[in-house]
């Protein structure tokens, strides 16, 4: 069976070793880490609590599996602005992300961040060359800290801008490296036009990790969204890496919804 992770913003406020203890007793094998939930940047986390909260997983026998929400904060980054001075402070703090994963032992960022994509007067061409050279940029901090960016794709209306798995495999294809790859997301999916084990069966060779959610932004089995063949279609394609739960309703509590959650992949895979 596939190895499962849920994302640490689930549980609010809790304390960090009570959220491992929790995840691990409830029989995950991995946490998901959104850096805002530890400090506003990551580059006020210093050494001795960075070792703490990956010392904390460890000890709880869980596995950090990655970072997202990587821009959500501080406010105002932006990875394909026009203004130069702005999109060189967003790729210095994305490499304090990558040095920040590495020091958690975490192998992979994902990047959604839809407000920290938005188009620029809908300049779409200027906006997939600024982001192209902005990753670039990051790829040998990357390569350096042994760290995959995943690129995540965000309909309508969060984003405006790589909406679709094929347009994020595109810039996994373009970009052309081993530390950038794809991130395929279960509510996104489903708002394209064709069912998401189709998708995973055409991307399979460029997915690094994968997000489970309902299509109405809740828990896998909170919903109407059928997980049976889409866990079928990653066993298909032979994928082996995390299924991280990741949902955006927080109703109606983080035990329900990391038990249920669990649950129902486990019962649909």
């Amino acid at each position: 069976m596939l190895p499962f992770a849920i994302c640490n913003e689930t549980f609010g406020d809790w304390p960090w070793d009570r959220v491992c203890r929790f995840v691990a007793e409830t029989g995950y094998q991995g946490i998901e880490i959104a850096p805002f939930t530890f400090a506003p940047s990551v580059t006020e986390i210093p050494a001795e609590r960075r070792r703490e909260i990956r010392r904390t997983a460890e000890e709880a026998g869980l596995e950090i599996v990655g970072l997202h929400w990587l821009l959500a904060s501080p406010k105002g980054l932006h990875i394909h602005t026009r203004d130069e001075a702005l999109r060189r402070k967003t790729v210095d703090y994305l490499r304090a992300l990558v040095d920040f994963a590495g020091d958690l032992g975490a192998p992979v960022m994902v990047f959604g961040s839809p407000f920290q994509r938005k188009l620029e007067d809908g300049d779409w061409q200027g906006a997939w060359e600024r982001t192209q050279d902005s990753y670039r940029q990051v790829l040998p901090t990357l390569a350096e800290r042994g760290v995959v960016l995943c690129q995540e794709s965000l309909p309508a209306p969060e984003a405006d801008f790589i909406m679709t798995a094929a347009e994020a495999a595109r810039m996994v294809r373009e970009l052309d490296h081993p530390q950038f790859r794809l991130m395929l997301d279960v509510k996104s999916m489903c708002s394209e036009d064709r069912p998401p084990a189709e998708i995973i069966r055409e991307f399979a060779p460029l997915v690094e990790h994968f997000h489970a959610n309902d299509a109405n932004r809740r828990g896998p089995g909170f919903g109407e969204t059928d997980f049976r063949p889409i866990m079928a279609a990653l066993r298909e394609v032979g994928y082996n890496r995390y299924v991280s739960v990741e949902v955006f309703d927080y109703s109606p509590d983080p035990e329900t919804i990391a038990r249920e959650s669990l649950r129902h992949l486990r019962e649909v895979s």
